[in-house]
């Protein structure tokens, strides 16, 4: 069974070659981070391909997965993850081309190459975006998994979608600083490169919409997890109507909580310094996600029947 779904998995041959690459990437950029002493808006100038090298290592290994559930091959969500490499690709040269460069890639239009460059990485997030959406209903059009699985895999790929679209502020003109030839910003209320977390780099003096963007765009691999955890711990207590309303519960929560976030970033507040009515917001939130969840009661001990229909899902989800 691991054989086959291996063998399923490198089915799509660009998007393997994609994901092996990007992992090669990272490697190279986190050497580059020790290695060259270059700052660029206030950071490593090898960090920013890293973050993205393995984001795209994620995404892409999380797509791979998704077509080697497929019962049927789709030619449609085939060729939309091949889209999504190639915007990948020129994503990825662009950032990859800046750094060598020794500049920015993100909203840098201070020359016309620059402007070019960065209007072409903008062109092609919005096609990935676009290519994403395709795949989710082609995948979604099948039966990919049980109840709980298919509610985990399409809010994930959803929340996926909110993730791409809460860093639309980035872009608007009223991100744009007051420098010139730059296009836009992370940071709000602050100017980008100031004081941040470790490794991510989050603003902590002011508010920062990469916040959102980053709990969005992984959601689709953390309710995979979650649905993976609890059919493992809870599948013999809780049914699987009851594992499918909690993952929804849960998804609905975590799209919130990504619009929560990117509300308190619009506000340029910083995520570790809420001010009381982000508090009040998250408590509510808390009490609410929480509530509904408790709702649902575990079931009593699965028959014989509830058994073989668990065994077929399992099997259907790793065949």
């Amino acid at each position: 069974m691991t054989d086959n779904l291996s063998r399923r998995m490198n089915r799509h041959r660009p998007l393997m070659v994609f994901v092996s690459a990007m992992a090669v990437l990272a490697v190279v950029c986190a050497v580059g981070i020790v290695a060259d002493q270059r700052v660029v808006t206030g950071a490593p100038i090898w960090l920013k391909p890293f973050k993205f090298a393995v984001s795209f290592v994620l995404y892409g290994g999380t797509l791979a997965w998704l077509l080697s559930l497929l019962r049927r091959r789709s030619r449609i969500a085939e060729w939309a993850v091949t889209v999504v490499v190639a915007m990948g690709v020129v994503e990825m040269c662009v950032i990859v081309g800046q750094v060598i460069r020794g500049t920015t890639s993100h909203y840098n239009e201070t020359t016309p190459l620059n402007a070019v460059l960065w209007q072409l990485m903008g062109a092609a997030i919005m096609v990935l975006f676009v290519a994403h959406v395709v795949i989710g209903v082609a995948v979604l059009r099948q039966p990919v998994a049980g109840r709980a699985g298919r509610y985990a895999i399409g809010l994930g790929l959803g929340l996926a979608a909110l993730g791409m679209l809460v860093a639309v502020p980035m872009t608007l003109p009223a991100q744009a600083p007051v420098i010139e030839g730059i296009a836009g910003a992370h940071s709000v209320g602050v100017a980008d490169g100031g004081p941040g977390l470790p490794v991510v780099g989050w603003s902590t003096t002011g508010g920062d919409l990469r916040i959102g963007h980053f709990v969005g765009l992984h959601g689709m691999q953390v309710l995979p997890i979650l649905a993976l955890l609890l059919s493992r711990i809870a599948g013999g207590r809780l049914d699987e109507r009851t594992r499918a309303r909690l993952l929804l519960v849960l998804g609905v929560g975590y799209g919130a909580a990504t619009v929560l976030l990117t509300w308190q970033a619009l506000r340029g507040q910083p995520l570790l310094r809420p001010d009381t009515l982000t508090l009040t917001a998250v408590a509510t939130l808390a009490v609410v996600t929480v509530a509904a969840a408790g709702e649902h009661r575990p079931a009593g001990p699965a028959g014989p029947h509830s058994e073989r229909v668990e065994g077929d899902e399992r099997t259907e989800v790793t065949a």
